[in-house]
């Protein structure tokens, strides 16, 4: 029994750490497939609907498939459609084929958008088994993944690697670890008996949309969901075109706040069962704040580097913490963190094109003004929202559990 719970956990580490270097070597890769379509700005957003509608679609039906066949199915097609999306979207690239890079990354949204949450279930699964909190380690490997990803990219773009060929060495790496790790994911975690899947239709309805501290939640969930997903969509452009930076310091940059979101998360718990969500909440929010104001008002390139640490540091925290709260805000609490969940996603479904638009006529650091705004709200809305009673918790395992649940839907 230990033996099959251990190789559990290392199997779920390797496919957390999957997904963080396939969007890592994504993003670091941005300004040349960029290059390589001669896309304009707006029409890069277009490219990146492909990512939202992706992402949208596999979270929507992930729950519903998990509760019908269990984890391990919906996360071996999940993971499968991430890793045959890097080559690719490195096809369409070398091919400069717009249509054939918005299909790759439609894959690698709706394969990760629909396997993490499905490898979130089979953590639950394995924290429960083990008797102590083992989710934040998890969400910790896919920040790691980040990271390694970024440095990786950046060294393929300081040697003008191909695109293309990058993206399939680093689909053919993720692969070999995919198949070394789903042999270890039992069968059947998380499935619901058809007569019970009935049951919890019947039970959810329109009441918790008459929620309204739960809907002032959900516009935190979209603020910081919209401030991460900035990031993942457009840091590395926002540094070459507006910053000046060349493709592989921006790609640096990014790297930086892979990094600030790897430190947050791995530390985050600890800073809540001293705080409490509420005060968390708020603190992330105005470090995100001030990071965007910075890199969007401040023209200089110390200060736009430096700036990207602090966005990654609010953005860390505030999704999966925003997520946790409304978990707790009342009974029914999985259909809350869902409601709040597909609320934060509209942010990735409609920021990237949105934000491509408004770039196209002010500039990437002037559409910056759209997260920093609705995150500049969030911070005093967090107050308002969470309860503020919840100032500790004594083992800091029920906030953990609640906000790396909810950390597996981001895409990060």
């Amino acid at each position: 029994m230990a033996t099959t719970i251990a190789r559990r956990r290392l199997a779920l580490y390797a496919l957390f750490f999957i997904p963080g270097v396939g969007i890592a070597s994504w993003v670091t890769r941005t300004p040349a497939v960029r290059n390589l379509l001669e896309a304009s700005t707006a029409e890069m957003g277009l490219v990146l609907f492909g990512l939202s509608v992706g992402s949208m679609l596999g979270i929507l039906c992930s729950g519903a498939l998990v509760a019908r066949f269990g984890a391990r199915p919906v996360i071996a097609v999940g993971t499968l459609a991430l890793i045959i999306s890097l080559p690719t979207i490195g096809l369409g690239g070398a091919l400069s084929l717009k249509l054939l890079v918005a299909a790759g990354l439609f894959l690698f949204g709706a394969g990760m958008g629909g396997g993490e949450i499905a490898m979130n279930v089979e953590g639950a699964d394995v924290e429960k088994a083990i008797g102590r909190p083992f989710l934040p380690a998890l969400h910790g490997y896919f920040s790691l993944g980040t990271v390694v990803g970024a440095v990786a990219g950046i060294v393929f773009t300081a040697t003008e690697f191909s695109v293309a060929w990058h993206l399939v060495i680093i689909g053919g790496l993720t692969l070999f670890l995919f198949l070394l790790a789903i042999r270890a994911i039992p069968d059947g975690t998380g499935r619901v008996p058809r007569r019970e899947r009935r049951g919890e239709v019947a039970r959810s309805g329109p009441a918790l949309w008459k929620d309204s501290r739960l809907l002032l939640i959900g516009v935190i969930v979209l603020a910081m969901a919209l401030a991460e997903g900035t990031a993942n969509d457009w840091l590395p452009l926002v540094m070459v075109d507006g910053h000046g930076f060349d493709p592989a310091l921006g790609s640096t940059v990014y790297a930086a706040f892979a990094a600030s979101m790897t430190v947050g998360r791995f530390v985050g718990g600890r800073i809540i069962e001293r705080v409490g969500r509420a005060k968390v909440l708020a603190g992330s929010a105005v470090f995100g704040a001030v990071g965007l104001a910075l890199v969007a008002f401040v023209d200089n390139q110390v200060v736009a580097a430096a700036a990207v640490v602090l966005w990654g540091l609010g953005a860390s925290l505030g999704f999966p913490v925003a997520l946790s709260a409304a978990g707790d805000s009342g009974p029914d609490s999985a259909a809350r963190v869902s409601l709040v969940a597909t609320v934060g996603y509209v942010a990735f479904l409609v920021g990237p094109p949105v934000l491509g638009f408004l770039g196209e006529e002010y500039g990437l650091r002037g559409a910056l003004v759209v997260p920093l705004v609705f995150v500049a709200a969030s911070s005093f809305l967090a107050l308002r929202a969470v309860d503020t009673r919840d100032t500790k918790n004594a083992d800091g395992a029920a906030d953990a559990d609640h906000s790396n649940n909810s950390d597996a839907v981001t895409a990060r």
